[in-house]
């Protein structure tokens, strides 16, 4: 009945006018396995994994590269997804950058060391200001960061980020990218200390670092989010960052209304 689920949300996506081929039932169970933590797949509804990974064209022979997976929704489906016929590097941030760091670096390696059947393949590389070798150089099919772009352009780190997704991908490689998406009507911050970056703001600085622009999906789109909040999008779900104040109210907004763009590696 899930997979029913599954298929029929993506079809009725596609029937709608998105570009969404129908999902791979091997990527739908990966999505609802056990090892998968409540946390996490209690966000499904509002994150659209299946259909984000099926938009980005995912198939389990790729290698893909993850750029801060944190503490791991993506990796708890990429990693057994890809672990037979494919490869998944996650690209971690620098464990000697701070104690910080090094504590959330731990943390996620205790993730993959807890269940070395569905983790045991996965390939940890790390990305930071100063160090961009996140995967050999052409050899990524999918490049993949979610909800991490804010924080490159607010630290000026974006080109060099770009520039090492450019690099690791393959030539007709595709680099996939969501955000928490600001109102198109209003300058860019260009330090985006709400967490919020314009769509176009961001097709351009991609194309720019050589990128041709294939598509955006709506799939993550959320008309109730004002983006006009005292502590930015983290006022929102999942962080709540007023606590307990206005928590219903923002838990009824829900997660932000965020943009999911596919970009190529020209072949030429």
């Amino acid at each position: 009945m899930r997979l029913l689920h599954y298929i029929c949300a993506v079809l009725t996506i596609a029937s709608a006018g998105s570009a969404f081929a129908a999902p791979d039932p091997e990527l739908v169970k990966a999505a609802q396995g056990t090892w998968r933590s409540p946390a996490f797949a209690a966000r499904d509804g509002a994150r659209h994994p299946v259909e984000e990974l099926t938009f980005f064209g995912l198939k389990p022979d790729m290698t893909v590269v993850e750029i801060w997976p944190s503490g791991g929704y993506w990796t708890e489906i990429l990693a057994p997804y890809l672990h037979d016929r494919g490869t998944y590097y996650a690209a971690i941030v620098p464990r000697g950058m701070s104690d910080r760091t090094a504590k959330a670096a731990d943390a996620f390696q205790a993730k993959l060391d807890a269940n070395k059947a569905i983790y045991g393949n996965v390939k940890v590389s790390e990305f930071g200001k100063t160090m961009s070798n996140i995967a050999p150089a052409g050899s990524a099919d999918l490049v993949v960061t979610f909800r991490n772009f804010h924080n490159w352009v607010g630290n000026d780190m974006a080109p060099q980020a770009l520039a090492a997704f450019y690099t690791a991908l393959k030539p007709g490689g595709i680099l996939g990218i969501e955000d928490h998406r600001a109102s198109a009507d209003k300058p860019q911050d260009p330090k985006a200390e709400s967490g919020y970056v314009r769509q176009d703001y961001t097709i351009e600085m991609v194309k720019k670092a050589g990128f041709e622009f294939v598509g955006a999906s709506e799939i993550n789109a959320n008309p109730r989010d004002t983006k006009d909040y005292a502590e930015g999008v983290w006022t929102l779900p999942p962080s709540f960052a007023l606590g307990d104040k206005d928590r219903a109210k923002y838990a009824a907004i829900g997660e932000a209304d965020n943009f999911v763009l596919k970009f190529r590696k020209p072949t030429k």
